[in-house]
């Protein structure tokens, strides 16, 4: 499966994005889908995952209440809607897909395909 993440841009800090994270070549309804992001200097870090019918949804400490991840399997279509945003969510955000679906869905080494990332950048 080939993924495509978009949506990112620059956003005043307390604003909203949507990203969206589209796929192709297979069915993403048969994957759990993550997103990650890193900021500058810093390591990869989870924000959300949702599993193959819209269950299981986790949410990193730091964005809880804030941002909210669903999927389109129709569309073959995962979102992350951020609202809140703070200075220090920018980041590079990448939409990762699971196919065995074993993991917590929080390790990056939980998933096997990665789309390229959207930056996003909150201006305090």
């Amino acid at each position: 499966v080939q993924l495509q993440a978009s949506g990112g841009g620059l956003v005043q800090a307390g604003g909203s994005l949507r990203l969206s994270c589209a796929a192709s070549g297979r069915t993403l309804s048969s994957y759990v889908v993550g997103w990650f992001r890193q900021a500058p200097g810093k390591e990869r870090e989870f924000v959300a995952t949702i599993g193959r019918s819209g269950d299981r949804i986790r949410y990193a400490d730091s964005v809880k209440g804030r941002f909210t991840i669903s999927r389109d399997n129709d569309k073959n279509t995962v979102h992350l809607q951020m609202n809140s945003l703070k200075p220090e969510d920018t980041a590079v955000y990448r939409c990762a897909a699971d196919w065995a679906g074993w993991g917590s869905g929080r390790d990056h080494d939980d998933y096997d395909y990665w789309g390229q990332g959207t930056l996003v950048t909150v201006s305090s």
